[in-house]
This record gives C-alpha cells, sequence and structure tokens, in this order.
C-alpha cells in the first residue's frame, strides 16, 4: 500500500527563493473531496496526473499517483469542482530533505505553504528559517479544501 507522510507548514518570509533549485507551475482540481477520499487531477509543467488519497490520520493517509496524458488531463482538469488552484511549487533542499514550497495564485495569492514528505511519522528533520506555523492535519490548509 502506497503511504504518504507528510507535514505541513505556513511560510513566514520568503529566503525560501533563495534556496529553490527548481520550480514549476501547478494547476489542480478535484473530482472529489469528500473527508474520506480525494481524487485530484494535476498538470505539473507539461504532465498531467491523477491522484487518489484516503483519509488523514495525523500526518498519514494512502496515496495512489499516476502519471496520464497531458490533453486528458486538460480535459479532467475542466470537469473539476471550482475552483481549480493554481501554484509555484518551488524545490527545496534542506538538510537532507527535500522541501516543497507552494505559492498560491489567484483567489489564493498570498498564501504560501511548505510540505515535508517523510519515510516514517517519527522521522526526524531540521526545519529551515523560511518554516512557521505547523498547520499538519488543520483541514483548513489540505490543497481540497482551498
Amino acid at each position: 500500500m502506497a503511504l504518504e507522510i507528510e507535514h505541513k507548514y505556513l511560510v513566514k518570509n520568503d529566503s525560501y527563493k533563495d534556496l529553490a533549485i527548481d520550480s514549476v507551475l501547478i494547476s489542480q482540481g478535484y473530482l472529489c473531496r469528500e473527508p474520506e477520499r480525494t481524487v485530484r487531477i494535476r498538470i505539473k509543467g507539461e504532465k498531467g496526473y491523477i491522484t487518489v488519497k484516503g483519509k488523514n490520520s495525523g500526518a498519514v493517509r494512502t496515496e495512489f499517483e499516476y502519471e496520464i496524458g497531458l490533453d486528458d488531463a486538460k480535459i479532467m482538469l475542466s470537469l473539476c469542482v471550482p475552483p481549480v488552484l493554481e501554484k509555484i511549487r518551488h524545490i527545496v533542499p534542506f538538510e537532507g530533505h527535500i522541501w516543497e514550497v507552494d505559492e498560491f495564485l489567484g483567489c489564493r495569492t498570498g498564501l504560501v505553504t511548505a510540505e515535508i514528505e517523510l519515510e516514517s511519522p517519527d522521522e526526524w528533520y531540521a526545519v529551515p528559517s523560511f518554516v512557521g506555523e505547523n498547520v499538519t492535519g488543520n483541514p483548513d490548509y489540505y490543497n481540497s479544501n482551498l
């Protein structure tokens, strides 16, 4: 079974931009946004993806992600429940881990979050200076609720 173990934080300053090694535009929407399951369509750069996630149990949940054709992703994105989110994802390596910093655009401009995926729920990691409040498990910050 595929598990996602992720911690999410609000970002308190833009120092992540100096550390980023890559950035990509992401458009994503949800075909299903029920708390027990979400089905997400995403266009990341020039690639499409469909992702099915189970209900969160703290920082852990099931996740299945598959690449799909870009044209199919565009059509599926048009079928998603509004709004379709747009964000710039910055890839930030820090002390042996990769942080994904999402700078939201459109109706969510001003919101910036940072996520780190872990191998186990109790894995230790260093927190960079741009990381603020821990919002892991707070439904207000689930992408499916934004």
